[in-house]
């Protein structure tokens, strides 16, 4: 039994999480497609109707699986953080630690993403289903800017976490179509952007440059509200 089992108090609870953790287990290990209702209830040794009280649909487990996911990134990458104030750097620390965390469902990602792609679907990792799980990523990110050492205008660093999430929820797009060795392209891609980061940093300090930055900061934070 894992953790949030073993951590769970009523019998309630203990089903419950007996349940997310089957889930999970077999959404690492069948992936999205094969993993059903049934199946996760014959495994947890329970019936449909008691696996279906607690969790209404196949939907509602993924975004079990996107918490878990994103607190296992939260919990890798902070005492990272501690090593550098430097903002690229622990930028860097973040998306870097983010992709480890993905990388065991990347047989599965076109599964995920599949099931994901309909901006009405309640897996969308932009519909407010999936708000806890991204308000982690801003949370995380937000840490990472706060905690540098040369800080950025006020007015940049409100909006920057939000706009870092949505870059992040890109990056992890081209990560599941990365085919490459270790997701080698998706490396270089990071790479590279956070060397035109590294390199435009100064340009938020120009103050002519300042309002048409933050529209455009503005902007892309937007689309993950």
């Amino acid at each position: 039994m894992d953790a949030a089992a073993t951590h769970a108090t009523t019998k309630s609870e203990r089903t419950r999480a007996l349940i997310r953790d089957v889930a999970l287990k077999s959404f690492r290990e069948r992936g999205y497609d094969a993993t059903t209702i049934r199946l996760i209830a014959q495994d947890a040794g329970i019936s449909v109707g008691t696996t279906n009280y607690h969790f209404a649909s196949k939907n509602d487990l993924v975004q079990e699986l996107y918490l878990d996911v994103q607190l296992a990134h939260r919990d890798a990458v902070m005492p990272l953080l501690a090593t550098t104030d430097d903002l690229v750097e622990r930028l860097a620390l973040v998306f870097r630690t983010g992709l480890d965390e993905l990388e065991p469902y990347h047989r599965f990602a076109p599964e995920f993403l599949s099931a994901a792609m309909s901006p009405r679907s309640s897996v969308n990792p932009l519909s407010e289903e999936s708000t806890a799980s991204r308000d982690i990523v801003v949370g995380v990110f937000r840490e990472a800017v706060t905690g540098a050492k040369r800080s950025l205008p006020a007015e940049f660093g409100d909006a920057l976490p939000s706009a870092l999430m949505v870059a992040h929820l890109l990056l992890a797009l081209f990560w599941v179509y990365d085919s490459s060795p270790g997701r080698q392209r998706t490396r270089r891609l990071l790479d590279g952007g956070l060397r035109l980061l590294r390199l435009s940093l100064p340009l938020l300090r120009v103050r002519v440059l300042r309002a048409p930055l933050r529209e455009l900061l503005d902007l892309v934070a937007d689309v993950g509200v």
